[in-house]
């Protein structure tokens, strides 16, 4: 039910400024962002405080609340004044997802329920759904971890189509303006470490999807034409269970595109040749590369393992550049640190500095260029769950976590929190938000906030 007051809904969505408003041409195309960074040019549309509460100030700063059917925790994707999402629909009711960093999360039986997946549009003015498409039908394909979705992975578009990845059920291409189904790839469900399920979002560069499915079973990286679908080529991992997204890596030097794994990570050529590759990560990868200033920044971080690396990559690299026992450098490797990469969440480098979030609300800042330690372990309030990925924007850093809060920090050398935005308790943050347009969309277990100033 929506908890918004009818009133503001009807000043949020109709008032004459507010309807009639052209966003930014900005977007926000696939999972976090442009180059899967997190990070949004200055907006003063954008606000630092937001909230949900009764009273004064009451509904600060939020614009509308839209419910939305089933779930998922997929990241919403924006291209100018749209909005895109996935979900999936059970006919009986699921599991609850816990808060919390927890184990014994695991479920061995596949759920005997009907489901429907399903890709919405909506309108990032009003929050109304445009269309709403229903890819894909049948039985649970799969079990999965109580804290994963049949829903996870975020789609991604070029404004004109739009591609959603249902990890064990199939890759679908649809018309962004109409919801029109242009082509699908069903996939053979694969079985994963624990059956805690897929979670890979896919990756577009220059026509070409790029999708990653590593499992128990067979591991693969296949390159799909993003026009009709067909595959151009797939190349087979000794991996097992991994639930990285790849990253296609635009450097000086050429296109690489990275693949992290919790056996080696590796990086293919825009043909699939591998071009080298790199152990020492944790036992479990989850965390999505990036780049910044011609480095990237691949990290690994299982919460009860002893290693959890992370470690900033020069261009160029070839063969096996794995570090020695007692190496933090070499000449591929520009630094590394052993012991700080984050587990759910990815890392975050803005204006120069490097934040790591950890699921217990831990922050740490280090030099992005050198890797040098600018403070350490700083404790957020309460230091309750965070499985989302942090974000930044006007000088600030953003942490939310899953009980609704999302706790703001001032970019700098000094840790220093601002303060605490909360929803309910019932809008358990799962997904990192898009933002866009002057406008942050952040997804709970509720439905989708659009987060801005009043017009």
């Amino acid at each position: 039910m929506n908890r918004l007051a009818p009133s503001l809904l009807l000043v949020a969505m109709f008032a004459p400024g507010a309807a009639a408003a052209e966003p930014s041409a900005s977007n926000w195309p696939q999972f976090r962002g442009p180059g899967c960074r997190g990070i949004a040019p200055d907006d003063p549309r954008l606000p630092d405080r937001w909230t949900l509460t009764e009273g004064e100030p009451g509904y600060e700063n939020i614009r509308w609340f839209k419910p939305l059917p089933g779930r998922g925790w997929s990241s919403p994707i924006v291209w100018g004044n749209r909005a895109w999402l996935t979900t999936a629909v059970a006919a009986d009711e699921l599991d609850a997802p816990r808060r919390g960093l927890y184990f014994g999360g695991n479920r061995t039986e596949t759920p005997d329920t009907h489901m429907r997946w399903l890709v919405l549009c909506l309108d990032t003015t009003t929050g109304e759904i445009v269309w709403e498409q229903e890819v894909a039908t049948g039985k649970a394909p799969e079990a999965i971890h109580l804290k994963n979705s049949y829903a996870s992975e975020t789609p991604v578009t070029d404004g004109k189509h739009v591609w959603a990845c249902f990890g064990n059920v199939g890759l679908f291409c649809l018309d962004a303006a109409t919801g029109e189904t242009v082509w699908k790839r069903d996939f053979e469900p694969r079985v994963t470490r624990f059956g805690w399920g897929p979670a890979a979002s896919p990756a577009l560069h220059d026509g070409r999807l790029y999708v990653v499915r590593d499992s128990e079973e067979t591991s693969t990286l296949t390159a799909f034409d993003s026009a009709t679908g067909e595959t151009v080529w797939e190349v087979e991992r000794d991996e097992k269970s991994n639930w990285s997204s790849p990253f296609v890596w635009q450097n000086r030097l050429r296109t690489e595109i990275i693949t992290p794994g919790s056996g080696l990570s590796r990086a293919y050529d825009l043909e699939g040749k591998l071009l080298y590759e790199f152990g020492g990560a944790s036992t479990i990868t989850i965390a999505t590369p990036y780049a910044v200033d011609d480095l990237l920044y691949v990290s690994s971080g299982y919460v009860i393992g002893r290693q959890k690396p992370l470690w900033a990559i020069r261009p160029g690299a070839a063969g096996d550049i794995t570090l020695g026992e007692d190496e933090t450098s070499n000449d591929a490797v520009a630094w590394s640190r052993p012991d700080i990469a984050p587990y759910n969440p990815t890392s975050l480098v803005y204006e120069g500095l490097l934040y790591v979030l950890t699921d217990r609300g831990i922050v740490s800042c280090f030099d992005a260029m050198t890797g040098a330690e600018v403070y350490d372990r700083q404790r957020l309030p309460e230091g309750r769950a965070f499985t989302a990925s942090p974000w930044a924007v006007n000088d600030r850093i953003f942490c939310g976590n899953e009980y609704g809060e999302t706790f703001v920090v001032r970019a700098g050398r000094e840790f220093e929190i601002l303060h605490v935005n909360r929803l309910t308790e019932d809008d358990m943050i799962m997904a990192s938000p898009a933002i866009a347009g002057g406008r942050l969309l952040l997804r709970t277990s509720r439905g989708l906030f659009c987060i801005a100033r009043p017009e």
